[in-house]
Parts: C-alpha cells; sequence; structure tokens
C-alpha cells in the first residue's frame, strides 16, 4: 500500500462510521437497561468486542503492519470480515433499536424488514456469494493489485467485507429477526458450501495457483494458513452461535388446540 493510501486508513472511514455505531448502541443499551424488561449485558459486550476489533484491524499496529506484509493484512481480513461481524451480529442491534423505537416507527421499521429487497439480501445463497466470493474476486483478480495504490478502493473493500461478513453471520446465525430464515440444516448447508470454498481457496492460495498476489512467496503461504485456520476458528463459532441461538418453534396453545379440534393446520405468519 502507498504511503498516501496508509495515512488514509489513518482515519478510515470504515472504522469512524463503527465507532459512532457503536457509542449510539451503547446509548440505547443504557436508555433500555432502565426499562423493566432490561437488555442483555452479554449482547452490550458482544457488539462493543466487534467494534473494538474492527478498531484493531482498522488502525494501529495491524493496520500499519498490513501496509507491507500480506500476512499481515489476512489477519485484517479475519477481524474485519468475519470475527468482528460475527460479533456485532451477536450484539442483536436491530432488536436493540426496534425496542427503543416509539410503537409507530418500530412498525415502520419492520415492515421495511419484511421488504421483497430484504427477503432477496437476506437469502443464504446471496449473503454466501457477496461473502465468500468476494474473496475470490479480491484475491484471484487483479483487485488487490489496484487496492495497494487506492486509498478509497481499499477503503470499499473493507467496508464489503464489513458489511457482507455482518450480513452472512446475521442470516446463518443472527439473533435479530430475519424475513423467511430458512431451517437450521439448510444454513448449515450453506455454512458448509462457505468453509469448502475457504479452505479451496486458502490452499490455492498456498500454492500459487490461480491467484494474483504480488507479495513474496513467504508472505503468501503464511497468508494462506491464516486464512486456512483462522477461518475454521471464525466459521466454528459461527456453527456454535447458530446451533446454541436455535429453539423449536411451537405453535401458541390456543392455535393448537383449535388445530386439534378442526383437525386443520395452522399457518402462522412469522418474521424471524
Amino acid at each position: 500500500m502507498t504511503h498516501h493510501a496508509h495515512a488514509f486508513a489513518a482515519v478510515s472511514p470504515v472504522l469512524l462510521t463503527t465507532l459512532v455505531a457503536a457509542a449510539g448502541y451503547l446509548l440505547l443499551a443504557a436508555r433500555l437497561r432502565r426499562d423493566p424488561r432490561g437488555w442483555r449485558g452479554r449482547r452490550t459486550a458482544s457488539f462493543a468486542a466487534g467494534a473494538v476489533l474492527v478498531a484493531a484491524a482498522a488502525a494501529g499496529p495491524v493496520a500499519a503492519a498490513a501496509a507491507h506484509d500480506f500476512r499481515a493484512h489476512m489477519v485484517q481480513h479475519l477481524l474485519i470480515g468475519m470475527l468482528a461481524p460475527l460479533l456485532l451480529v451477536l450484539g442483536a442491534p436491530m432488536t436493540l433499536l426496534l425496542r427503543s423505537l416509539p410503537a409507530a416507527r418500530a412498525r415502520r421499521l419492520g415492515a421495511l424488514l419484511r421488504g421483497r429487497a430484504l427477503h432477496v439480501l437476506a437469502n443464504p445463497v446471496t449473503a454466501l456469494v457477496l461473502s465468500v466470493g468476494g474473496m475470490v474476486v479480491l484475491y484471484c483478480t487483479p483487485l488487490y493489485r489496484h487496492t495497494a495504490g487506492n486509498a478509497w478502493l481499499h477503503e470499499a473493500v473493507h467496508a464489503h467485507f464489513l458489511l457482507s461478513g455482518c450480513l452472512f453471520a446475521w442470516v446463518i446465525a443472527g439473533p435479530d429477526p430475519a424475513p423467511r430464515r430458512p431451517s437450521v440444516p439448510a444454513r448449515l448447508v450453506v455454512l458448509g458450501v462457505a468453509i469448502a470454498v475457504h479452505a479451496v481457496l486458502s490452499q490455492l492460495m498456498y500454492a500459487g495457483l490461480l491467484v494474483d498476489l504480488p507479495v513474496p512467496d513467504e508472505q503468501r503461504r503464511g497468508a494462506a494458513e491464516i486464512m486456512y485456520y483462522g477461518g475454521d476458528l471464525a466459521e466454528l463459532l459461527l456453527a456454535v452461535a447458530l446451533a446454541t441461538g436455535w429453539r423449536p418453534r411451537r405453535a401458541p396453545a390456543h392455535t393448537t388446540a383449535r388445530a386439534m379440534v378442526t383437525g386443520k393446520p395452522v399457518r402462522h405468519r412469522i418474521f424471524g
């Protein structure tokens, strides 16, 4: 990365946006703690930890090292694109916002979240393509070369990985409501595909095949190992979050009774 790009990264828009979001989250969480229903401290701790990981990746020693060492770049990518998104999503920021808004505004936001556009975006396949596909494009095309000398493109890549990582974590295991969320087995299949693509890409990188990375071989192989093992860790944590957050959907007692009387199944409009 050029000196200009590194200087720009020191005031990263991704970092600034994340810090503003974290400040807003903490403010709303503090207000909601005074509500009789309260707000779980572990949610707040998770979101704050995610923001800290973004800060660690976008500024300080990690960002400085990433300017000239591809291994540090991979650590940066792992933090911004996989670990931080999981922690941010587990903070349930949309649930916090919905509970903090007045009822009328919360209903409007809920209607927006149930819109057709979000249905498409929240599809696991869409999230998979945006998240894993972004890595393939970055490392298997000349895109990485261009980011080294273009500060805005470099930041755009960071923004893409953070947002696509959050989208993928939300669709797979997020506690926030999601439109028409697939079954747990279906989400596990999508997660398995992501793991497989991640593993293949890291192995190709290690071998120097089908990748376009103008970096020393030692750095390329080291980065591939970080991608392989670090990616496994992040995806294992995502699988644990999916398993621990899963709850069987049960019909309310009165609808179950009605179904027994009429002999007809009762359909529920479930958001989340």
